[in-house]
């Protein structure tokens, strides 16, 4: 994300939808109300709504509602608690003693995130990581075009030692040249798929309990790896 493009949005709808009083002069009573003109906040409101989403996800369930006379309090509480943290964040990093490397969902491997961009945002983790495992699964069989065969099973015979036939190509990650390092690397990929599909898509469709953000996070980027590791190799046929 382009923090400083986001900064200034941020602001420029914080600035419309402050709440101050009227330029009438005369009135008598309390008839405060948002300052900019409704046209132009509902227009800032689809792109702050956007960046709210990658900055504080749950932020409609977090941040207050907003009232019936203002119906932008919770849009502006939640644009001024994203500027400050797009604005702080190293700061706060420094000077909370926890200056290492983050990991942004956003980042991961499109598989992975565009299956589970939805239902994180709205707070489903769980949900989130079993998307993302469909997704990859999916786009693997695409790019095999096998719908016959599923998870591990279809990792295993995607990279399977045996020469392609007709009806079953291989796949050969980036740089497999057939030599020790490259049966080691689809081996490892195996294992990693193995392992993705059995340890941790197959206990959410079993398990009840939702999964914390950061433990969701940290098994979306096991499915991001395997997504790259398919996206990027190349596929092998039968020659005819």
């Amino acid at each position: 994300m382009d923090e400083e493009w986001a900064r200034g949005e941020l602001r420029a709808f914080i600035d419309l939808t402050r709440i101050g009083w009227p330029k009438s002069e005369g009135i008598i009573g309390d008839f405060r109300e948002h300052v900019g003109p409704e046209d132009l906040i509902v227009a800032q409101a689809a792109v702050v709504e956007q960046i709210l989403g990658r900055v504080l996800p749950l932020w409609r369930t977090d941040v207050p509602a907003a009232t019936s006379r203002f119906r932008w309090k919770q849009h502006w509480e939640a644009a001024t608690r994203a500027l400050s943290q797009l604005e702080r964040a190293e700061e706060l990093r420094q000077k909370l003693g926890d200056n290492s490397p983050t990991l942004s969902a956003s980042a991961l491997h499109s598989w992975a995130w565009s299956g589970a961009r939805s239902l994180w945002q709205s707070g489903h983790y769980r949900e989130a990581v079993q998307a993302a495992a469909v997704k990859v699964n999916a786009e693997t069989q695409n790019k095999l075009g096998r719908r016959d065969i599923a998870e591990a099973a279809l990792f295993q015979l995607a990279l399977s030692n045996d020469q392609p036939s007709a009806n079953t190509p291989r796949l050969r990650p980036a740089g497999d040249d057939g030599g020790k390092t490259s049966l080691s690397v689809r081996r490892g990929i195996v294992a990693l798929a193995e392992g993705a599909y059995g340890a941790l898509r197959n206990p959410i469709g079993h398990d009840e309990g939702e999964l914390s953000e950061q433990n969701a996070l940290e098994q979306l980027a096991v499915f991001s790896v395997l997504a790259r590791a398919i996206d990027s190799a190349s596929i092998e046929r039968a020659r005819q």
